[in-house]
């Protein structure tokens, strides 16, 4: 069973999170109803970047959401130059200050394993946020969006976005870009899209004209727009020079779209249909004007609102309910996965009505 998203529910519960603690205490900090989080706990949340606007915001919902759930937050930013080892000290720092439950938005998924054995050593509860860690047996919990759901919606955008743009044709030229290869995300989105877009590669509906297909060879390092950008000046100058057109390409995201985008317009082709997640500002108001052709909403705010909810459930000394089991390559980790919703310039006002960021963007 999935979890569903919480709407305005979830949305105000991070603004204005009371949730009552009714749990048990670690080593004596709380009750004396048994083994716990405490009600007034330390909750370390280490994210991996500061380059993203969700990551940011993130950030902040944490610590205004978990200060109003009664918890002290401890919210941890990795640095651009050395992002691992940096998200590696601060968790090691979290575990010595004393955090009885730790949240990983995990910079490199596969590089925890001996601070995710320390926090096990430690009695500290691990949750695996956004991203699914790899590889090990040490978590708790993993909570996100549906990222498989994620792809084929991504997919499914494409071929729609094509119809509606390129209809007349016979056959669509498209590329294919995927994830970084140190983000567990990265795969599951692109296997998402291709089961959705193998078929029609099968059948001669598309054609993607450079030959690259393999997540290997789509792959973007650290999700980077200038090593996108790279890639798609590349793909042109080899594939589109003498005339030929690419009608679209699949982006895993909104600033991947958007060097995409700026790599065809440098190169003074038509606009491509180009797909994207996160539902960033510039990715939106290119919707909005017609060139990027869609995004995929994850709302933050439930995410992190949902999040919280968990912890005050395990606070209360409950588990949670409606999880599935995802294998992470060790073991089958209880996983909480929400509903994404796909978003184009027609229905950006209806899914962003509730969004003050967004919403002024899709008025007339």
């Amino acid at each position: 069973m999935k979890k569903k998203l919480l709407g305005a529910i979830a949305i105000s519960a991070v603004a204005g999170l009371v949730l009552a603690g009714c749990g048990t205490g670690r080593d004596g900090g709380g009750t004396d109803e048994g083994e716990g989080i405490s009600e007034d706990a330390r909750i370390g949340v280490a994210l991996p970047d500061r380059t993203s606007e969700n990551w940011v915001l993130a950030g902040d919902l944490f610590v205004d959401g978990l200060e109003e759930a009664g918890f002290e937050p401890d919210v941890q930013y990795a640095g651009s130059n050395n992002p691992v080892q940096d998200q590696q000290q601060q968790i090691e720092a979290m575990i010595q200050n004393g955090a009885e439950l730790i949240v990983i938005g995990a910079a490199d998924t596969a590089q925890l394993s001996t601070q995710l054995q320390a926090a096990k050593d430690a009695g500290i509860t691990v949750v695996s946020y956004d991203r699914l860690i790899e590889n090990s047996e040490n978590i708790d919990y993993y909570i996100a969006f549906d990222n498989f759901e994620v792809g084929v919606l991504q997919g499914t955008a494409l071929l729609e976005g094509l119809e509606e743009r390129f209809g007349d044709e016979d056959t669509w030229n498209i590329e294919l870009f995927s994830g970084s290869p140190d983000d567990s995300n990265a795969p599951v989105f692109f296997d998402g899209a291709m089961s959705v877009l193998q078929p029609k590669i099968d059948d001669g509906t598309l054609n993607v004209v450079s030959g690259q297909t393999e997540i290997a060879a789509t792959a973007t390092q650290d999700w980077s727009a200038e090593n996108a950008q790279e890639r798609m000046d590349n793909l042109i100058q080899g594939n589109y020079s003498g005339g030929t057109e690419v009608h679209g390409v699949l982006s895993p995201n909104d600033t991947l779209a958007r060097a995409i985008l700026a790599s065809a317009s440098d190169a003074g082709l038509e606009t491509p249909v180009v797909t994207g997640q996160d539902s960033e500002v510039e990715s939106v108001r290119s919707i909005m004007a017609g060139d990027q052709y869609s995004t995929i909403s994850k709302d933050t705010r439930i995410l992190v609102a949902d999040t919280i909810d968990l912890i005050s459930t395990l606070q209360a000394g409950d588990e949670p309910g409606d999880t599935e089991a995802l294998d992470n390559g060790a073991t089958d980790i209880p996983s909480i996965l929400l509903d994404p919703i796909i978003v184009t310039q027609e229905n950006a006002a209806e899914v962003y009505a509730d969004d003050p960021n967004l919403a002024p963007l899709t008025e007339d």
